[in-house]
């Protein structure tokens, strides 16, 4: 006898409808389950068997195959444990009702009961967008699939639950539509700890205000890292889709908080430097999201930079022009998004204290040239803004005067976001560091006293075609923060000063 019942599969962040098949028939007893499974699938068996049995049910001594549709897609994980096991039951009789227009995901103990899976939320996402009617999943997964609206979502806990549903022996209740997205964001740090540094803090509210990647160099104790780890406190607010977006990605790399299980502030991830470069940009037998995808819509925050590895380092290069990133293996490719804000923070040489204006450095030229040539030149050019972090003064540090708290710095920001979100209400799209080639001449006007500064700038710094573009689109966010609608001179000029770091430091040796 032939049975189908739909489930749902995981290719990156890109969910696909599964169709396990079931056939029973005479013959040999036997339990296969085919469609390309991966081990855990294939141990399924044991699992479905057993929790059929403990159940009161009947396991058919007769030979029985399972196939997951479409054969020529790998599958991974525990979520096809439900449907098999409904898919035998209905080909026995031990079931009789309708499930055409249902989707069952879920990883089954021994004893029947439904153990929550990774990735619940992206195949929710997808059952809604098919037009599927009701997805059953387990109880534990309910309160993060809860935000989607449209599609009847039922939680459960044991088989005999869903068992008696579909039967009609007793109805599960609808999870309810969650409607509370945002909640009060309370941020322990603050850019009003921060002393002095205010071309810096300045530098920040440009970097957050249009999108853009930023380098701190300074000497050690000048308060690069600090700066850094307070920039999602001055980031607008994530809008639901983009928190939709994030949750699709902690949903699958299983780090979702059971209590709150969507992602509802920007994230901010700073992995060690001893990362591995599959654990930053992602990978495994089963690809999955590595720190550069973590930080969608949010930043990542690299201290240290020379540190890393080089293939560490190179790996963000691509990522960070096309906001994915590809991991190729020789099952399939699997695309993860990775549209990030890149902070990074790095001494210009092992002592610190490379090009300081009052302390001397203790490096060789041949030291400071080794250390600085870390970081290449390729990947400097990709950072928007070049923020020399110097050391502090003793009259900033035991100053009793008001600082700029990060809520003031941030109706600023949001300002200028509400500026580009109308600019560039009809592209795809949201902020300044994301302008193409293509859109500077329409979204960024100079005026010719700008023009002739930049093009006098151009052939004196020798500047790439890509640090051009930069300096053009740094000018469009220092103007939005001005409220003005044309580049002009005086935003150009600020906009120079953050592509100089490169000619102080590597220059010098």
């Amino acid at each position: 006898m032939f049975i189908k019942v739909n489930s749902m599969g995981l290719r990156g962040v890109e969910p696909f409808l599964v169709e396990v098949e079931a056939d029973i028939s005479k013959g040999m007893p036997c339990f296969d389950i085919v469609g390309l499974p991966d081990a855990a699938i294939k141990e399924s068996r044991d699992r479905v068997k057993s929790s059929i049995k403990n159940n009161g049910y009947e396991f058919p001594l007769s030979r029985v195959v399972i196939n997951l549709a479409p054969a020529d897609i790998r599958k991974y994980g525990s979520f096809y444990e439900l449907p098999i096991l409904i898919s035998i039951l209905k080909g026995t009789k031990q079931l009789e009702c309708d499930v055409e227009d249902s989707i069952f995901i879920g990883e089954l103990s021994l004893r029947g009961d439904i153990r929550s899976v990774s990735g619940i939320l992206p195949m929710v996402v997808k059952a809604y967008e098919m037009g599927i009617k009701r997805i059953f999943i387990p109880e534990e997964n309910s309160l993060e699939a809860s935000f989607i609206d449209g599609i009847d979502i039922y939680g459960v806990k044991t088989i005999d639950q869903v068992i008696l549903h579909l039967s009609g022996g007793r109805e599960l209740e609808k999870v309810k539509h969650n409607k509370k997205f945002k909640k009060d964001i309370t941020y322990p740090i603050d850019f009003s700890e921060v002393k002095g540094q205010f071309a810096a803090r300045r530098g920040l509210e440009i970097s957050a205000a249009g999108g853009h990647n930023a380098l701190l160099i300074g000497s050690p104790g000048s308060g690069k890292s600090m700066l850094a780890k307070r920039l999602p406190s001055i980031l607008p607010d994530l809008t639901f889709e983009e928190a939709i977006e994030c949750t699709k990605i902690y949903s699958i790399s299983g780090m979702i908080d059971k209590e709150m299980p969507i992602i509802s502030e920007r994230p901010f991830r700073s992995p060690h430097h001893t990362i591995s470069p599959a654990g930053l940009s992602g990978g495994g037998t089963t690809p999955k999201p590595g720190e550069v995808s973590l930080a969608h819509n949010g930043v990542l925050f690299l201290d240290e930079l020379p540190e890393f590895s080089k293939i560490s380092m190179e790996i963000l290069r691509q990522p960070l022009e096309d906001q994915f990133i590809t991991i190729s293996r020789v099952s399939g490719s699997v695309v993860y998004p990775s549209s990030i804000i890149l902070i990074a923070a790095m001494n210009p040489c092992q002592c610190g204290y490379f090009g300081h204006p009052t302390r001397e450095c203790r490096c060789s030229s041949n030291a400071v040239s080794r250390y600085l040539a870390r970081v290449s030149g390729p990947l400097i050019d990709r950072f928007d803004l070049h923020i020399d972090s110097t050391g502090v003064e003793f009259s900033d540090l035991s100053s009793d005067k008001e600082v700029e708290t990060s809520l003031e710095i941030k109706v600023r920001v949001d300002k200028s976001r509400d500026k580009q979100i109308e600019r560039f209400s009809k592209t795809k799209i949201c902020f300044n560091s994301r302008i193409s080639p293509g859109q500077l001449r329409e979204f960024c006007i100079l005026t010719d006293d700008a023009t002739s500064i930049l093009k006098r700038a151009f052939e004196n710094l020798c500047l790439s075609a890509r640090a051009y573009d930069k300096i053009i689109k740094i000018g469009r966010t220092i103007a939005d923060l001005d409220n003005s609608d044309d580049i002009g001179k005086t935003h150009i000029l600020e906009a120079i000063q953050y592509r100089s770091l490169d000619r102080k430091y590597w220059q010098k040796i």
